[in-house]
């Protein structure tokens, strides 16, 4: 289905406003259907986004201006979220050797179990979306992501 007959929309202004329309309509239903996913397991898409970046820092964890800097979308408030999931279990904060200002969050293995619960749905969506596509066109496709992102 293309995005004009998707949004019942006959035409576009310019073809960049097309395009844009195209990947907000894309992120808007990979993040429900990811979000969907996070929600079975008792967290927000958001959260699930935490738990990613700090499995991936994994076992030295980061800081919490170091996950602010790597969030797929920029929460307000990630010293709440990070609470949050301290109050789940999902993480722990402990502190830097180097400044013991600095606090460090990692996940834990209940964290870690999340994720790996989600883990098959989310390559499931993954593949759904990007199956869509043959191998040359997705690499195609992320070298122009690359380009298009600030």
């Amino acid at each position: 289905m293309s995005i004009r007959s998707r949004l019942q929309q006959r035409a576009f202004a310019d073809p960049r406003e097309e395009a844009v329309v195209g990947v907000l309509l894309l992120a808007a239903e990979v993040n429900r259907e990811v979000a969907e996913r996070c929600q079975g397991e008792g967290i927000t898409l958001d959260q699930y986004n935490v738990l990613r970046i700090l499995r991936g820092a994994e076992p030295e964890g980061l800081p919490r201006c170091d996950i602010a800097a790597r969030l797929i979308s920029k929460a307000p408030d990630v010293t709440r979220m990070i609470d949050r999931l301290v109050r789940q279990g999902l993480v722990v904060r402990g502190w830097s050797t180097e400044n013991r200002r600095l606090s460090i969050a990692r996940i834990t293995a209940e964290g870690l179990a999340v994720l790996t619960a989600l883990d098959p749905a989310i390559t499931a969506v993954s593949h759904s979306v990007a199956g869509r596509l043959p191998a040359g066109d997705l690499t195609q496709l992320v070298s122009s992501l690359d380009r298009l992102l600030p």
